[in-house]
């Protein structure tokens, strides 16, 4: 019986440490837990959720991807551009997904087929593509006021942000890739053992190449969601997105070494994330003391889950 409980809470952690955060900032302050307080924390929370999902796949088969804020800036950009010439919505967005796709396929076929660490490609790519947005928007920042676009970032159906609509479908996609088709057991077993994975027929470049495809795709939809959202993209959106998703994919339970986590996990670990910003901004905390609290509970649950294994 106590061997079950000890299970259970380990399987359960994450969600565990999210209900208990939500009661201790919920006791300090009272405004945590209205609804217009929790729908707000959700469409923050989209952004680095739906980017988070993408992170989830990379680093299910032991890679990582850093190039995902950059990803964002530039799509973003290309976006606007597209949004001020009147480009149909739909157009734009799968437009700007094909541009994420195809930055997702040289991450990943230079890692898969270069054999190239995924840090080093990626801190590369993000770096590249960085400059790229700079000079694409010359440094300023491209104002929209399509409102079919904006809608995407700021409208709602049945009174339900278009943010958290997006990051339900990604999600539901998600869950359905990695539990429900072969591929989906692909990436675990690439992620488990690359070697024996490759011996028993799986062609692992393909597989490795596409969680980076699926990462650039999620970065892009999430470019699309920010500068929506703002009216605006900025050349500077974007820095340090990668490190939340990261962080909430860890958080999530997802092993970094590969073949363990999930998506559910993952939108969780974003959770605890957005639900931390969120209740150290009611309760007046300084932005660098944010940090700092932020960095710690990342390096707990890290610390928590490697004396779990």
């Amino acid at each position: 019986m106590e061997n079950n409980i000890k299970n259970l809470i380990i399987k359960y952690k994450s969600l565990i440490g999210l209900i208990i955060l939500c009661l201790i900032i919920s006791i300090i302050t009272p405004r945590f837990l209205t609804i217009t307080n929790i729908l707000n924390v959700l469409t923050q929370v989209s952004v680095n959720a739906i980017i988070a999902v993408g992170m989830c796949f990379v680093i299910l088969t032991g890679g990582i991807d850093l190039s995902v804020g950059s990803i964002l800036a530039i799509t973003g950009a290309i976006a606007a551009t597209l949004a001020t010439k009147n480009v149909n919505v739909i157009l734009n967005l799968l437009i700007v997904l094909l541009i994420g796709a195809f930055i997702g396929f040289l991450n990943g076929i230079t890692v898969a087929k270069g054999k190239i660490q995924a840090f080093i490609v990626t801190l590369a790519t993000m770096t590249v593509f960085r400059g790229v947005t700079y000079v694409y928007t010359k440094g300023t920042p491209i104002s929209v006021i399509d409102s079919k676009f904006t809608f995407v970032g700021n409208g709602k159906i049945a009174g339900i942000p278009m943010p958290i609509i997006l990051i339900i479908i990604v999600v539901l996609a998600a869950w359905y890739i990695l539990n429900q088709t072969r591929y989906g057991r692909y990436v675990y077993a690439v992620g488990g053992n690359e070697d024996s994975a490759r011996l028993s027929g799986i062609n692992t470049v393909k597989i490795k190449t596409l969680v980076y495809v699926i990462c650039g795709m999620t970065a892009a939809l999430s470019g699309v969601v920010v500068t929506s959202r703002i009216g605006s993209a900025s050349p500077n959106a974007g820095v340090g997105f990668e490190l939340d998703a990261i962080a909430a994919v860890v958080l999530g339970g997802t092993s970094l070494s590969g073949g363990e986590g999930s998506v559910i996990g993952t939108i969780i670990g974003a959770m605890i994330i957005g639900v931390l910003n969120n209740g150290l901004n009611l309760i007046n905390v300084s932005p660098f003391y944010q940090s700092i609290v932020k960095g710690l509970v990342i390096l707990l649950a890290v610390m928590l889950d490697k004396k779990n294994k």
